[in-house]
């Protein structure tokens, strides 16, 4: 792009839970816009999506049992806000559209109840109604403020494989319509607002990037566009030192390397999408993660060329993991033992969140988000039971209500005694550890205890380590 610097600014669904929450992030692209070219992504309001994902699963009890309540309950508040944001001719299109979304639910619903299933291509479709909405509704409230805006379904930029519910975007394809398509709008003056969440496949069936996707809309854009600046804007101040909710004394971090980005990513900031951060890291395009309760707060800047100072950055934690143990069978090699597992969890696009060995008592051990526990353990079950010699699994040992903590930091590489301080601060509050993890990068030692300990764990290692 030349000229004035583009900027992507994504909303998340909590910034846009209300007419006054909408009208206040309307007012900060009004700002944006003055010093060039904006690209809007939205997330669904509020609640939005976890009510869509009930109402397709209540249609699969049939008869209309709960579904038509939450579809109309939805409807209800879309067209509430829509009246507060807009009026005359204005509001009069934005209601008709919204109805017609309206019904777009119900007949899904309808054709659910009457099958008792739903499909996940259906629900990638119903789940990501919420997001046409939102790009709608926050199109409509600026063209009532005097800028030209329009909604742009993601489904027409963002190409992807056919993995319902976690799609992987198809980067090529989805690179020409995104500039084919937003060049043209920008060029023209016009903010495209885009819809967050949604993507399709080649063949155009409806996909979604996974729960909290928008981020993840935001930075394709952005990297593929290409924009000059990603802002994510949500709920809080920016990236901090550890989550505040169990540390009140965390600080706001001004800057983090896109590698400590990733990292805390990863391992459950909720500030990041897991997948966010790699193609700015790629592209080399600075996110900013900023408030819109305090917009003239400056936020967090992941950016290339960030100096650290020498140690622990930040702390990053999950209180719901699974811990599996699992051992070859006799005279199986190790390797084959972790093809199996690694096989498994490959082909089931389940996030390992941490791995050990023990090669010379042949056991590989690694743990995941807890959402995956189950069906990690149905799986590696079934795949000993159908062929033990092919698969070499031998004993599986499932360990539930699991936390990990992740201690995170660029510059932690060559300052000596981390992680014995970090082990040191646990055993002072008499916390154990059943597993720990680092990589010879040393950007993150994890260490996994007792889901109950989590709170204490993070409190004890943000108080070592003095962030």
């Amino acid at each position: 792009m030349t000229g004035a610097a583009t900027r992507i600014m994504k909303f998340g669904g909590t910034s846009l839970g209300s007419a006054a929450r909408i009208f206040g992030a309307c007012q900060i692209i009004v700002r944006g816009k003055q010093d060039g070219p904006v690209v809007v992504v939205v997330s669904a309001m509020g609640e939005t999506t976890d009510v869509l994902v009930r109402a397709a699963h209540a249609a699969t009890h049939g008869g209309g049992v709960g579904w038509p309540s939450l579809a109309a309950s939805l409807e209800s508040e879309h067209l509430l806000c829509g009246r507060s944001l807009t009026s005359g001719q204005e509001a009069e299109q934005l209601r008709l559209t919204l109805l017609k979304h309206g019904k777009t639910l119900r007949d899904f619903c309808e054709g659910i109840s009457l099958r008792g299933m739903v499909s996940a291509q259906e629900l990638d479709a119903i789940s990501s109604l919420g997001e046409l909405m939102a790009a709608d509704l926050v199109a409509a409230a600026l063209r009532a403020q005097g800028l030209a805006a329009e909604p742009v379904d993601a489904a027409r930029l963002i190409v992807t494989d056919d993995h319902f519910g976690q799609a992987a975007p198809l980067l090529a394809q989805s690179q020409e319509e995104i500039r084919s398509t937003l060049r043209p709008m920008l060029a023209d003056g016009i903010i495209p607002v885009v819809t967050g969440f949604r993507s399709r496949t080649v063949e155009g069936q409806c996909t979604t990037l996974g729960r909290g996707g928008s981020d993840y809309t935001a930075t394709i854009l952005g990297s593929l566009l290409p924009a000059d600046e990603i802002w994510i804007w949500t709920d809080v101040d920016g990236v901090m030192t550890a989550d505040p909710r169990l540390v009140p004394h965390a600080h706001l971090i001004p800057e983090l390397s896109y590698r400590e980005a990733l990292e805390l990513a990863f391992f459950g900031a909720k500030v990041l999408h897991p997948n966010s951060m790699e193609l700015p890291h790629r592209y080399g395009v600075p996110v900013r993660i900023r408030n819109t309760m305090a917009p003239d707060g400056e936020g967090t800047t992941i950016a290339p060329g960030v100096r650290n100072a020498p140690g622990v950055r930040a702390i990053a934690h999950t209180s719901d993991a699974r811990l599996f143990t699992v051992g070859g069978s006799d005279g199986v090699s190790f390797t084959r033992v972790a093809t199996s597992v690694l096989g498994v969890l490959d082909d089931e696009r389940v996030p390992t969140l941490m791995v050990t060995q023990s090669s010379a008592d042949n056991v590989f051990c690694f743990a995941v988000d807890g959402q995956h526990g189950q069906r990690m353990g149905d799986h590696l079950e079934r795949i000993r039971a159908v062929d033990l010699n092919a698969s070499g699994l031998g004993s599986i040992e499932e360990t539930p209500q699991v936390g990990i903590v992740v201690v995170v930091g660029e510059a932690m590489r060559g300052t000596p005694g981390i992680a014995a301080r970090l082990f040191g601060a646990l055993a002072e509050r008499q916390i154990n550890v059943v597993a720990i993890s680092q990589g010879s990068s040393e950007l993150s030692v994890s260490a996994a205890v007792g889901a109950a300990d989590i709170k204490e764990a993070v409190m004890a290692i943000h108080q070592e380590f003095a962030l």
